[in-house]
């Protein structure tokens, strides 16, 4: 995807295979709406404000999506999945090593990540604080990303502990907790404080935890 007229997302950006915004209205809206959203939350998202950023009328957008609520769902399903799998369940996946993959990964956000990511905070964790207790569809999608990216870490530690990369002792599932809980909290409490060496910090002290599950293989 391009990065032209996009002042509210670095690290959540990925090349994820979508169709050239500029030719593609329906994509126009989908990411104007993921702006918005990661900027003021759900329920204070404007449609006006959306279809103001993608160019286009409120009637262009209802004939993609018949309302507001439809529309946050496939931000969901095609805005952030796509980041979640990008960033942190492909490397696991194509990677030799998952310990190495998820270092690999904590280094690259700390790298990419700028004080305007910190401050707008993880956008699946936003929306699962702020939509989770009061609407089951975004609970339901939310949690399912939280699910499959701890999925994809357990399973990953498991095939690492075949191939004694990591502890045989290591309880694979309590890890994937663990560390995804950690990394939201870590994005939580640097968004709040604004503070970049909070979040850096943190991400040495993830990295710190991850060297402790290596084996014998390194």
């Amino acid at each position: 995807m391009k990065t032209n007229n996009r002042p509210w997302w670095h690290f959540w950006e990925c090349s994820c295979g979508y169709v050239d915004s500029s030719e593609n209205a329906r994509q126009k809206i989908l990411e104007a709406a993921f702006n918005e959203i990661h900027r003021v939350g759900f329920q204070a998202a404007s449609i006006q404000n959306i279809v103001k950023e993608a160019g286009l009328t409120k009637g262009a957008l209802y004939h993609h999506f018949p309302n507001k609520l439809a529309l946050g769902y496939a931000v969901v399903d095609e805005i952030i999945q796509p980041l979640v799998e990008f960033h942190w369940i492909t490397p696991l996946k194509e990677g030799d090593n998952p310990i190495d993959a998820l270092i690999s990964s904590i280094m690259m956000g700390g790298e990419q990540m700028t004080m305007e990511d910190i401050m707008s905070g993880c956008p699946m964790n936003n929306l699962a604080q702020e939509m989770s207790s009061i609407d089951e569809g975004f609970r339901t999608r939310t949690e399912g990303l939280y699910n499959a990216w701890r999925s994809a870490i357990e399973e990953a530690l498991e095939q690492g502990k075949q191939k004694q990369q990591v502890k045989l002792d290591v309880n694979t599932e309590q890890f994937a907790i663990v560390f995804v809980a950690t990394l939201e909290g870590c994005l939580g409490m640097a968004k709040s404080s604004q503070s970049m060496d909070l979040l850096m910090s943190c991400g040495e002290g993830l990295i710190s935890l991850l060297e402790g599950l290596r084996g014998d293989k390194k």
